[in-house]
């Protein structure tokens, strides 16, 4: 099968940057290349309208762009999240027979991309693809509660306090300080907030860069577990989620 050759060389000229080159002049990325600057012009401002590589407004050299960096989080996000917390979400359900969830933040609200049945649940209304709020369950708050300030702040720009129970938190003072809570002691509760007799809790899944990218869960019956048996559990749910993190590169 044969090479494109303008595809080649404009992944040759992305691969001249590294972490001591990070800027570099036409003419220099003309002599490493060994092509001429009129045919550099052409590859570098296709690069260029794609925001593969931009260019510093103070000294004309280039850079690589911030499509590279949104290209980057979505392989790192998914590195098959879901085969990597496989063998947590089966071993959190064995132990304690309750449901457990994977799930992941997609646009303003929570959406569930795994689950294994608890053997002794009788929760029936969550399924994979399912769509959750950020501020009723477990799973939202803990995917709010580890992002920067400013990113929380986006994402409850316009947000809409939905009450699903009268345990559901309608305001967005009485959320930020449930989520300093949750940062604090390192899981959210769920406590009949999205479903009445329904208590759940969640832990964050951070990567290298100590971003949260998912969140284990657990969901209970309040009038089938007690509160001793949900420390249990929390202390369980926090050990997974401690060493998949670990497993995806965070060593925080």
């Amino acid at each position: 099968m044969p090479i494109i050759q303008s595809v080649q060389r404009a992944l040759q000229i992305l691969d001249l940057f590294d972490e001591q080159t990070t800027e570099l002049q036409i003419k220099e990325i003309s002599e490493r290349m060994g092509l001429h600057k009129s045919t550099l012009h052409s590859l570098l401002k296709t690069l260029q309208e794609e925001r593969y590589i931009d260019q510093n407004p103070e000294n004309g050299k280039y850079k690589l762009g911030m499509k590279l960096v949104e290209r980057g989080n979505l392989v790192t996000s998914t590195i098959d999240i879901r085969k990597s917390s496989k063998k947590y979400l089966q071993d959190l359900s064995e132990k304690t027979g309750q449901t457990v969830h994977l799930g992941i933040l997609d646009g303003k609200e929570g959406v569930y991309i795994d689950k294994v049945e608890g053997a002794l649940a009788l929760i029936r209304y969550s399924r994979i693809g399912k769509r959750i709020p950020l501020h009723s369950t477990a799973v939202g708050k803990v995917l709010l509660a580890f992002r920067a300030p400013e990113e929380i702040d986006r994402l409850l720009d316009n947000y809409k306090f939905t009450q699903h129970t009268s345990n559901t938190i309608t305001d967005e003072k009485e959320l930020l300080d449930e989520l300093e809570k949750i940062r604090l002691q390192g899981f959210a509760v769920d406590d009949e907030e999205n479903e009445q007799g329904v208590r759940c809790i969640a832990v964050p899944i951070l990567n290298y860069e100590h971003r949260v990218i998912a969140a284990i869960s657990m969901s209970t019956l309040i009038a089938r577990v007690n509160i001793r048996e949900l420390d249990q559990y929390i202390a369980l749910l926090k050990q997974a989620g401690k060493e998949l993190s670990e497993q995806l590169g965070n060593k925080n």
